[in-house]
């Protein structure tokens, strides 16, 4: 009874966010309170359960980064990539377009996508208003392909960290197992953009002609503070990069690498503090504890046990259920949650498995449609909820059906492609 209530706010709460009748901060805040007088969340522990509460490594980690990348943003940085990509790319659309997605997608494995999409979508907003065209097509589509990108790598979705931490898996069995899909679904989503995206592809000659006259170099306003804040942020890299050998989680490095970076550059922290998007960590934090309701209730674990069970000893079977299930779940909520609450169902079906092989596949479909699945929908995954609050505040706003149509589409071919890949792999 207490998670169907549970399930029941949070359709509502989601039916408000989808349709935009309210403000989603205002939604989630009114949601995740409801959990909690209602005993369906598990009250003060939301602030301090890893998996039934607020991940604060989520939240630290976006409030780290958004303090870097308002203090790179004020040495012209990202004027002057804009101003090279448009350059380089000539102005044509699509040709921009699949270079600013090549960016996402190649640094996104490296990187995590949250922090690829922080510095990417500064860069796209620029070159779009100096093109004068929509900058929503272009983010969107960065979105889609660094969830695609992410899914190579154990640091490159959050839901990886967590499956790899149960699983047992390395750095080195994600890019074996997950990397030769990761680049099939991402060459095929290249060519489906030029589809989906086709109404956005306007080409104005006299307005590339502007921007092509332009000097980049001119676009750097204080050589000084990019020196040392680009000192900063290749050290803050090479952790995120080296997540799998430092013992120091990315939210740590983020924090640490924000301190630093102020104390070396010398800004006016009030100055910093105002470029942190408040309302984006505000919406995370009020998600999170909408989340706990289902699963402290129990519902989520009962939706994935029953999905599952029904396929008895049939694996291929059961990899089925758990890529288009995981799929279809963490499009609705957010995968990070989804994969923790999820993830001892698929160890104890992994121990039951025949072989090392059969078994490796129910984790390896597990994480392919949980990091698939954030791109279903505007609040599946972190990096959508980050570049839509950039957007916004950028003067573009994206709606959440002007990202979930794109993004639905995509989650179902890059399901339908990643299934004939475990097929062929694991079952043939």
């Amino acid at each position: 009874m207490t998670g169907l209530l549970a399930l029941a706010i949070f359709v509502v709460a989601f039916f408000f966010i989808a349709t935009e009748k309210a403000d989603k901060v205002k939604v989630v805040l009114v949601a995740a309170g409801a959990m909690v007088v209602l005993g369906l969340a598990p009250g003060a522990e939301v602030f301090f359960s890893e998996h039934e509460g607020i991940d604060w490594n989520v939240i630290f980690l976006l409030f780290g980064m958004m303090i870097i990348v308002g203090i790179v943003r004020q040495t012209g940085l990202f004027d002057y990539l804009a101003i090279w990509a448009a350059k380089r790319s000539g102005g044509r659309p699509y040709r921009l377009m699949v270079m600013l997605m090549s960016i996402t997608a190649l640094a996104s494995p490296v990187l995590d996508n949250v922090t690829t999409i922080m510095l990417v979508v500064p860069v796209t907003v620029v070159v779009c208003d100096r093109l004068r065209i929509p900058a929503q097509p272009y983010i969107i589509a960065e979105v889609l392909a660094s969830n695609i990108g992410g899914a190579a790598t154990l640091i490159g979705d959050p839901p990886n960290i967590i499956i790899g931490s149960r699983a047992g898996l390395s750095f080195t069995d994600f890019l074996v197992h997950m990397a030769p899909v990761v680049v099939i679904v991402y060459v095929l989503f290249v060519l489906l953009t030029r589809v989906l995206f086709r109404g956005a592809m306007r080409f104005d000659p006299s307005h590339v002609e502007e921007v092509m006259a332009l000097q980049e170099r001119r676009a750097i306003t204080d050589t000084r503070l990019l020196v040392r804040s680009l000192a900063v942020l290749g050290v803050v890299i090479v952790a995120f990069s080296l997540h799998a050998v430092l013992p120091l989680e990315p939210s740590i490095v983020a924090l640490v690498g924000a301190g630093v970076m102020i104390l070396v550059t010398r800004v006016e922290v009030g100055t910093v503090l105002r470029e942190v998007e408040w309302p984006t960590l505000v919406f995370f934090m009020g998600l999170f504890v909408m989340v706990s309701g289902l699963v402290h209730t129990g519902m989520i674990e009962t939706l994935g046990e029953q999905a599952i069970s029904v396929f008895g000893d049939d694996y291929f079977a059961a990899a089925t259920a758990l890529l288009f299930g995981s799929a279809a779940l963490g499009a609705f909520f957010d995968n990070i949650p989804y994969v923790a609450t999820m993830a001892p169902v698929v160890e104890d079906m992994a121990a039951q498995a025949p072989n090392a092989t059969t078994s490796e596949s129910l984790w390896w479909s597990f994480a392919l449609g949980a990091d698939f699945g954030g791109n279903g929908t505007a609040v599946a995954a972190s990096a959508n909820v980050v570049a839509i609050g950039i957007a916004a505040r950028s003067g573009h706003p994206i709606t959440f059906w002007q990202f979930t149509r794109y993004g639905i589409v995509v989650t179902v071919l890059s399901t339908l492609a990643a299934w004939a890949y475990v097929w062929l792999r694991y079952f043939t």
